[in-house]
């Protein structure tokens, strides 16, 4: 079955995948004066959970309760594999914004798509571009629209959460907006880093409770990363 499965992914489900995601790519560049509208933001989900649908892969999630409708999040992810960004995009119900790497505006097509989206591209070149991009982050971030960020930086090579950078908390801190953790499992089996192909594994994300800026060491950052982390790991367990 295994050997079927791997054939189905080539041959089906990666260029339906394909076709879907030049479709819905279009689609948000033509509907780009309204990227936060209910039916463009539908669209993006549908075409995120085809990934799901298609590869055959279970997905629950437990914690949307944490969630206060109207409320701006900074939500920080363990970074288990490829398939996080949709399992993300995908399932967690509420509109926002990844922060991208300023070179991806650059990349033909993608980067016209994420432009139209209303993702922010964050240019670390100098202190003064660093400047306008939290100013840009700021203006998306308003009237419950949210972000997300994986603060490890890169997936894991292992299945283990890594070290945390600071991006996330220093946005969370300047813009006084409470974090929520997400914790994912399975998706590092379904497809980790060094995979070609996806196996079928369940996949869980859980929302955790959110943390709220007066909860926040402003004297140690650190300190609340590693909160954070430790949130993330536990409940991953649970």
């Amino acid at each position: 079955m295994k050997v079927f499965y791997i054939i189905y992914q080539y041959l089906i489900a990666f260029p339906l995948l394909w076709i879907l995601t030049m479709l819905t790519a279009i689609t948000t560049i033509i509907l780009f004066p309204w990227p936060n509208c209910k039916f463009i933001n539908w669209v993006q989900k549908m075409w995120s959970r085809s990934f799901g649908w298609l590869l055959f892969l279970p997905v629950t999630i437990t914690g949307k309760e944490n969630i206060k409708p109207g409320q701006s999040y900074i939500f920080v992810a363990n970074h288990q594999s490829m398939l996080d960004v949709w399992i993300i995009y995908g399932w967690l119900p509420v509109i926002f914004k990844w922060l991208m790497k300023a070179e991806l505006r650059k990349v033909p097509f993608v980067g016209s798509a994420c432009k139209a989206a209303g993702h922010v591209f964050v240019d670390r070149s100098s202190p003064m571009a660093a400047k306008r991009s939290l100013d840009e982050v700021e203006k998306a971030l308003k009237n419950g629209i949210c972000t997300v960020i994986f603060p490890e930086g890169t997936r894991t090579l292992d299945g283990q959460v890594g070290r945390f950078k600071r991006g996330a908390f220093q946005i969370a801190l300047e813009l006084n907006l409470p974090i929520i953790p997400i914790s994912l499992t399975g998706c590092y089996e379904a497809m980790s880093v060094k995979s070609k192909y996806v196996t079928r594994h369940p996949i869980h994300m859980h929302i955790g409770e959110p943390i709220t800026p007066d909860q926040f060491n402003r004297e140690d950052p650190r300190e609340t990363m590693d909160m954070v982390r430790e949130i993330i790991i536990k409940n991953m367990r649970d």
